[in-house]
């Protein structure tokens, strides 16, 4: 699974996986224990996870890295905060994942829902795709400050004319029909 196939909806706790679309909306799994299907409707916040960022001190850092971060700690041995731990040891791991990160914008609660997730998708994201992402996100930027060439725009050629239909003359722009007036 991807983050582009999960969603966060507002009013409803933990993650869903998105099953299939219908015209007013979603439907939806949850990632929890039952795997509850419903669907969703269009007045509901939805959020899909790959368009999610977290605030830092120079712009913006996208929750794919930020999650792949996290994984490579927890594999190098650092222990995930839950979302019931302390606010110390929350924004201390967050130092060691996203050093950077804007303490300002960044509330506890954004960082303690972080961590939830993180333990939901920790089981049943596909990690490989998010450091190939990151790779390729890598690739994009050196391609994209070497090539900077302006793109090509279409003419038009100087002889060509647009067809317009023909004006029928018998169609007549006002019609004269006679006004009632007052009286005998």
């Amino acid at each position: 699974m991807e983050l582009k196939d999960v969603v966060s909806i507002g009013g409803i706790g933990g993650l869903h996986k998105i099953i299939g679309q219908r015209p007013t909306g979603l439907i939806v799994e949850s990632l929890d224990k039952d795997k509850k299907r419903f669907p969703t409707n269009l007045s509901q916040k939805i959020s899909v996870l790959e368009d999610i960022a977290i605030y830092t001190v120079e712009g913006e850092e996208r929750l794919g890295k930020v999650l792949l971060a996290i994984h490579e700690l927890e594999n190098g041995g650092a222990t995930v905060p839950g979302k019931k731990d302390d606010e110390a040891a929350i924004r201390s791991f967050t130092e060691k994942a996203l050093p950077n990160y804007d303490k300002e914008r960044v509330y506890i609660s954004d960082l303690r829902k972080l961590y939830q997730w993180y333990h939901i998708l920790k089981s049943e994201l596909d990690w490989s795709s998010l450091s190939d992402d990151k790779v390729e996100d890598a690739g994009e930027e050196k391609k994209d400050a070497k090539k900077a060439a302006p793109k090509k725009t279409a003419t038009k050629a100087a002889g060509a004319k647009k067809t317009v239909a023909p004006k029928s003359a018998n169609v007549k722009s006002k019609t004269n029909t006679p006004r009632k007036t007052g009286g005998a």
